[in-house]
């Protein structure tokens, strides 16, 4: 083979690369420019959105007038910058899923598309019930146990007042945001890893008493140090376990179906 010919065959295996590359860039930069408009829009609401976010701390509160303080002058500003940020990517999800998808589908056997296809949809619903359960149940019982601690004049005479700054509560909300919602997307993770042949069903059985344990110790790294959240997070975490091994039981029974049928 003369070396033209090695030229041109480097060229021709050469150029799928470069047009993955290509499509990949393109594809990264609509990624990028959706959450630049998300940000500029979730920006200009940025009060309201952290608004939002803070009507579990006013139900703990109740009666009493609560204060958000903010002990630096920049610190307001950027509050509503990382609020921002943090409903930007949440608008923007479903386009850079889409972005994702898009660019890996073709790569993929339409076996394999119908098959993950399902756990890309359930994943920004499992996401979004796990943090509907950090935000509606989690956080106003947290919140109001945490605040019962004030007292108009404590053992020493002073009074105990809570003052929580702006920064360190949304540091707090979005922690449990993401931590509930991340971890309600175990069944996906687990479904995922049996589909690719490095976990079984019975793995799954025989390993229940560690994934109890696991969980506990997930929820008391990932949430404030009260026995509620803790509880509110392992008990959906072991349920979810229970759940991906319910899962992955009828994805065999479906597969031994499909492999009774072609081998007739």
């Amino acid at each position: 083979m003369s070396r033209r010919d090695d030229d041109s065959e480097i060229d021709a295996s050469r150029a799928p690369l470069l047009d993955h590359l290509v499509e990949l860039r393109s594809r990264l930069l609509k990624c990028v420019a959706a959450f630049v408009i998300c940000f500029i829009i979730a920006f200009t609401q940025a009060s309201k959105i952290f608004a939002f976010l803070v009507q579990p701390l006013v139900q703990a509160f109740g009666n009493n007038m609560g204060r958000l303080v903010y002990t630096k002058l920049y610190e307001a500003f950027f509050v509503e910058i990382r609020v921002a940020g943090f409903a930007a990517l949440c608008m923007a999800f479903p386009i850079i899923a889409n972005q994702l998808w898009a660019f890996v589908a073709p790569g993929l056997y339409r076996r394999e598309r119908n098959a993950f296809l399902p756990f890309l949809i359930a994943t920004p619903i499992l996401f979004t019930l796990g943090a509907s359960l950090a935000y509606y149940v989690v956080m106003p019982v947290a919140f109001s146990f945490f605040l019962s601690f004030q007292s108009p004049a404590g053992a020493s005479g002073l009074t105990q007042e809570a003052l929580p700054a702006m920064g360190e509560y949304l540091d707090l909300v979005m922690s449990l945001i993401l931590a509930f919602g991340v971890s309600f997307l175990l069944p996906i993770l687990l479904m995922l890893l049996e589909r690719a042949g490095l976990v079984t069903r019975s793995q799954l059985k025989a390993g229940r008493r560690y994934a109890i344990v696991a969980a506990f110790a997930i929820a008391a790294v990932m949430t404030p140090p009260d026995l509620w959240s803790q509880f509110a997070l392992a008990i959906p975490l072991i349920l979810l376990y229970e759940i991906s091994i319910i899962g992955i039981w009828f994805t065999e029974r479906r597969r031994a179906a499909q492999a009774a049928a072609a081998a007739e």
